[in-house]
């Protein structure tokens, strides 16, 4: 299998809310999670510049690297057992105070974070990435996921480093 390669932009407004996306597209179609996208491999595009591309293509946000704190890398393998993916899940340091305009990728809505709980989002965001998010906000985590056929996952937490602004835990 081949590796998939994307970027997670985790946008806050000045409420403290976050921004999620009602994907109209696979993966995860119907389903609500960050905005992001894949790294264009082909002209040898960083994780950095891909999430600026994305901020600017998805949310009409024109950012810099220097605007963009890398919170976690997750590697899934086998996902759907069709590819591999490695995704860098970047907090956006800038405020996004407007819903961006609803595109191709899906829509767009503001959510305290009490309130994921009651949205549909995939499952590993639900069981890990959230929680280990929240965790690691304004520090570090590196997690490996194997996905099984059977649809559960296997785990392993690779890297770990609190940082200081890590917000209470919302349950999901």
């Amino acid at each position: 299998m081949r590796y998939k390669i994307a970027t997670l932009l985790y946008c806050f407004n000045d409420a403290g809310e976050v921004l999620l996306l009602e994907r109209a597209q696979e993966p995860n179609r119907g389903l609500w999670s960050p905005c992001g996208g894949k790294l264009d491999t082909a002209a040898g595009e960083s994780p950095y510049a891909c999430a600026c591309r994305e901020a600017r293509e998805e949310l009409g946000l024109t950012i810099q690297p220097r605007d963009l704190h890398l919170t976690g890398v997750v590697s899934e393998h086998g996902y759907a057992g069709d590819a591999h993916w490695l995704m860098f899940l970047f907090e956006v340091k800038v405020k996004v105070n407007t819903i961006p305009q609803r595109h191709r990728e899906g829509r767009f809505a503001f959510f305290p974070p009490a309130e994921l709980a009651r949205l549909p989002l995939p499952r590993t965001d639900v069981d890990q990435i959230w929680p280990l998010f929240w965790k690691h906000r304004g520090g570090f985590f590196a997690a490996h996921c194997r996905c099984r056929a059977d649809g559960s996952n296997d785990w392993e937490i690779e890297a770990s480093s609190l940082g200081n602004d890590a917000a209470r835990i919302p349950k999901l």
